[in-house]
């Protein structure tokens, strides 16, 4: 048996090495299956280019895949929803079912099902493959809508290549992107926000929510339809507009893709399609989640692996996104979900309970979508911390460029939520933000929108809590404020200095959104007051919002004026518990930090490579909401150290309580 390098790379993986050769042997072989002779993964996955509903030069053809249909019918504006004999499907090979029709049978904008029959029932479908699914307002009857505008949308930037060292995500959501309380455009979107990001500084935009759902509030995590961009937010060439002038700000674009199930829901989604509940999906105690109140996809069934490799293709192709966040990895890596499982050795990961086959389309999707587009990024959602799960394929890894690094949220509301101030210990925080496999790159983040939502608190708001409604000017001063205010700055600035892959923001975090997120429902009276962005107040210079935002863009800018500022290693100068004092260095680059919440400290000692040495950053700065009590202009020259054998020497600094800044040497 062949060693895989993942495994001699970590001595403790090696009792698993028959699993995870195992595994790696596996996907050759689906692989090769897919493939067949003479073909690639690419050319496997163009099953978007031949189902679902296309205009030819006379006209139009559908095709469906529904191997237990008796009959199948189009039904729609062009035939009053009726069964009609010339609308009828002719049955293929291979459970495929065709119509070809002449130009004049449909036109563009109407809407459309299929009418499904089966041996002892049937029901109206919406096809499998629809790219355009839009909901009547009045009704709320979801249904296909012929799109085949005469303006197609060209893009102006035909190939683009992502800036990802580091990888700079802003995290965000179209309808709830807009201050009104509504649901926003990709219009809206594109003229009014993504303009504020690249300002910002941050080179690559995450969208939730795009492949449509039949519930708003799911946030787009219970899809339906999933080579159809949501219509709520506009159409098709407005999102391919969006990406467009994205790429010509330089940043990517990558989306929020679902693959790890699917909305229950038979009429609008996949359940029960054909009439059979194992379609697309698992059949007896595994079809259902037991969590999530959705379906569970069979990734053993070779038409399930078409559907889903060819609807990574269809995005990056159709739409020029560059690449996926995939949602749910760990409740695909596992067949219990990962629900109850601790996760607190190896054997965890390496027992009956991995889902062998869930792993293998993993594996396959990544190698597709690299082979599609060699620049194109994959980020994993995964809490459980699966080896290689961030390794290159032919490593033994499944082939993900990053992956989430999901314990640091969780730590940061730990910390603020169970642990005083004045017992918070800096080397921990420091070895949680850098606990990390050395060869798989991670995206670190100290929120996203899971901590935003109703029920769970944002920092600031953690840090805050209601006083954030009265006391935010700035000059009206409280001790809650401020400490919130330093603490916010430092918590941001200490996680996205310590990377090594990238750094996420959701949208407004960066500086400190006021309350949660709380889409439409009968609970809140379908108020749209919470699903929005208030961005009238990191606009207001009077504001504390404001002064966050600023300090966010400036940390942006810093951490982009270094080349591959991810790559350079985190050397820890000082760490005083005591003190609550911490230094580290990357490059050229010394970052302090005193969380001492009571005591400033003059002339404090550090030692650090000769040199002389001037802030570029300053939390305490009065533009970031801070109090100017740190002269930047002083130029702090290192004094000898005879001692130290390494020859540093000791940079003596003025530390405010509850500040950090960054020195550049010069």
């Amino acid at each position: 048996m062949n060693i895989l390098p993942i495994v001699k790379s970590d001595p403790y993986l090696a009792p698993y090495a028959d699993a995870i050769y195992g595994r790696y042997e596996y996907f050759k072989e689906v692989e090769k299956k897919l493939k067949g002779e003479n073909q690639t993964l690419s050319d496997f996955a163009t099953g978007y280019l031949y189902f679902g509903l296309h205009r030819l030069t006379d006209g139009w053809v559908f095709r469906e895949w529904a191997p237990n249909a008796t009959a199948i019918f189009l039904i729609g504006d062009f035939n009053n929803w009726q069964r009609h004999p010339d609308y009828q499907l002719k049955k293929m090979q291979n459970g495929i079912w065709e119509i070809r029709l002449p130009d004049y049978a449909m036109a563009h904008s109407q809407l459309y099902k299929l009418l499904i029959e089966w041996d002892g029932g049937g029901g109206e479908r919406i096809p499998a493959w629809t790219r355009r699914v839009v909901q009547d307002e009045q009704t709320k009857i979801f249904s296909a809508q012929v799109w085949n505008p005469i303006q197609q949308y060209n893009f102006k930037i035909k190939k683009f290549k992502p800036q990802t060292e580091p990888l700079l995500i802003y995290e965000c959501h179209i309808g709830m992107s807009g201050k009104e309380e509504k649901v926003s455009t990709y219009e809206e979107f594109r003229t009014s926000v993504l303009p504020r990001i690249a300002h910002a500084g941050y080179n690559c935009i995450q969208i939730m929510a795009i492949q449509e759902h039949p519930y708003y509030g799911s946030f787009g995590y219970h899809v339906s339809s999933f080579f159809a961009a949501s219509s709520r937010f506009g159409t098709p060439e407005e999102l391919k507009h969006l990406i467009d002038d994205a790429h010509g700000m330089g940043i990517a674009v990558i989306m929020d893709i679902v693959h790890s199930h699917a909305v229950r829901n038979e009429v609008e989604g996949l359940g029960r399609f054909d009439g059979t509940p194992y379609q697309y999906f698992h059949g007896g105690s595994r079809r259902e989640h037991p969590a999530w109140d959705s379906l569970c996809f069979d990734y053993a069934k070779p038409a399930v692996l078409h559907f889903l490799l060819s609807n990574c293709k269809f995005w990056l192709e159709e739409y020029k996104f560059d690449g996926f966040r995939f949602d749910g990895v760990t409740s695909m890596l596992y067949r219990s979900h990962g629900l109850g499982e601790d996760f607190t050795s190896y054997q965890s990961y390496y027992n009956m309970n991995q889902d062998g086959d869930a792993i293998c389309y993993l594996t396959l999707a990544n190698k597709l979508i690299h082979e599609v587009n060699p620049n194109a990024i994959t980020i994993a959602e995964e809490v459980s911390g699966m080896p290689g799960l961030a390794s290159t394929i032919d490593d033994g890894g499944i082939g993900f460029d990053y992956r989430m690094a999901m314990g640091i949220p969780d730590f940061w509301i730990k910390m603020i939520k169970e642990v005083r101030d004045e017992d918070w210990k800096v080397g921990s925080i420091l070895w949680e933000l850098t606990n990390r496999r050395a060869d798989e790159k991670t995206i670190s983040y100290a929120e996203s929108h899971d901590q935003a939502l109703v029920g769970d608190k944002t920092i600031i708001f953690r840090l805050i809590d209601a006083e954030m409604y009265w006391h935010m000017q700035r000059g009206d001063n409280t001790f809650m404020v401020d400490r919130g205010i330093a603490l916010h700055k430092m918590i941001r600035l200490i996680t996205a200095t310590t990377i090594n892959g990238g750094y996420l923001n959701f949208m407004g975090n960066e500086f400190g959104h006021p309350e949660w997120i709380d889409f439409p429902r009968e609970g809140n009276g379908w108020s749209y007051k919470y699903a929005r962005r208030q961005w009238d107040l990191v606009d207001n210079s009077n504001l504390l919002y404001h002064a966050l935002g600023e300090f966010d863009r400036s940390m942006i800018g810093l951490i982009n004026s270094v080349p591959q500022f991810n790559q350079l290693s985190i050397d820890k100068l000082w760490d005083n518990e005591g003190d609550k004092v911490l230094a580290y260095q990357r490059g050229d680059l010394i970052f302090i930090f005193n969380f001492n919440g009571v005591k400033s400290f003059n002339d404090y000692g550090i030692l650090a490579d000769k040199g002389s040495y001037k802030i570029v950053l300053n939390t305490d700065k009065s533009l970031y909401g801070g109090f100017d009590l740190i002269d930047e202009s002083v130029e702090h020259i290192t004094l000898p150290e005879p001692k130290d054998p390494s020859g540093k020497e000791w940079l003596m600094l003025y530390i405010p309580a509850r500040t950090a800044f960054v020195l550049r040497k010069q």
